[in-house]
């Protein structure tokens, strides 16, 4: 909304939005074409626009096809994000838009801490439970790897709190947020184990009422596809005053 321009053609990467959500988007945009894509169909059903079942990081685009992609939520589960990345700047006109959210490294991080204080007191080992997050450091390299111009990062973390560890789990499955990382440990962890992290979670991260929190860290980030036209730093000594003069 802060964008003073229009964008004609927009791509989402990432179906799951509010309802309102592509009204705001044509408020603010002007899109006359607005896709979706998503690798879940059962996601690609539920508004109007050109719908697109296909994989994020294997985009079916042509190079310079948009004026702005959106993600929301989407990307931090994909294998190869600065793969991701670039196809994405590729798929972008020149002085064309990318602006995403995804989760960052500090999401669930007592469940994390929990889970791993539990297994190795009762397994003396560790398996992944909880697939890594990118930080925000990471995501601004990957962002001037790929070759954006003028990357922003930002995050906010967001505290939703839980009347035990076992309805947070709940939650996460219901989300399509549960561990996706193929060389997890898939036996069953035990009753013990996930009673020791439950009582762990408990005992270090519950509010004064008794209630667990859990945290979502969401990263904010947006980059531009290079054109000539856009500000560019001055070259290193060609400042005209010395800061220590200004100082």
């Amino acid at each position: 909304s802060i964008i003073k321009r229009d964008f004609k053609t927009v791509l989402i990467i990432g179906a799951r939005r509010s309802e309102d959500f592509l009204i705001k988007l044509k408020e603010h945009t002007k899109a006359e074409h607005i896709f979706t894509i998503d690798i879940a169909d059962q996601l690609l059903t539920h508004d109007k626009g050109i719908l697109i079942q296909g994989d994020e990081e294997f985009l079916p685009f042509a190079n310079h096809s948009f004026d702005l992609i959106i993600s929301t939520l989407n990307l931090h589960s994909v294998n190869d994000l600065p793969g991701c990345f670039l196809q994405i700047k590729n798929a972008l006109k020149p002085d064309a838009l990318f602006i995403a959210s995804l989760f960052g490294g500090e999401t669930l991080h007592e469940l994390r801490q929990s889970l791993t204080h539990a297994e190795m007191n009762n397994k003396n080992g560790l398996s992944p439970r909880i697939f890594p997050f990118a930080d925000k450091q990471d995501i601004g390299a990957l962002l001037q790897r790929a070759g954006y111009n003028l990357p922003v990062v930002d995050s906010d973390k967001v505290i939703v709190t839980y009347e035990n560890m076992f309805k947070l789990l709940k939650d996460l499955r219901g989300m399509g947020e549960s561990n996706i990382i193929r060389a997890r440990d898939k036996n069953n962890p035990g009753k013990k184990m996930i009673m020791d992290a439950a009582s762990h979670y408990q005992e270090n991260f519950a509010e004064n009422s008794g209630r667990i929190e859990a945290s979502f860290e969401v990263i904010f980030l947006h980059g531009w596809h290079p054109h000539e036209s856009q500000q560019k730093p001055l070259r290193p000594g060609s400042a005209e005053r010395s800061l220590k003069s200004a100082l």
